[in-house]
């Protein structure tokens, strides 16, 4: 596991960090996962954003590592249907 830094775990869990992927009606699409390596490479954290009922509970933390993978991230928040990643 990598370590992160105390500032994003800080950002993380700020209420002022506002969501800058949402993943809406279309589901999962290689749009999300492009957009979501892009602000990667030009922003070190990012929030991403699931509409609620659009994936089950279990399902989420699949959701979540997929992403991370796709992106080559570290997840340092994932609660409910929203998480944060943190690309060194």
């Amino acid at each position: 596991m990598e370590k992160i830094p105390a500032w994003v775990e800080q950002m993380a869990t700020s209420r002022d960090f506002q969501p800058t992927v949402r993943v809406g009606k279309s589901g999962l699409t290689e749009q999300i996962e492009h957009e979501l390596k892009d602000q990667l490479s030009t922003k070190k954290v990012v929030k991403v954003k699931i509409n609620k009922g659009l994936f089950e509970k279990k399902d989420l933390s699949n959701v979540w590592t997929h992403l991370a993978n796709v992106a080559e991230a570290v997840i340092v928040l994932a609660r409910g249907n929203v998480a944060v990643f943190y690309k060194k």
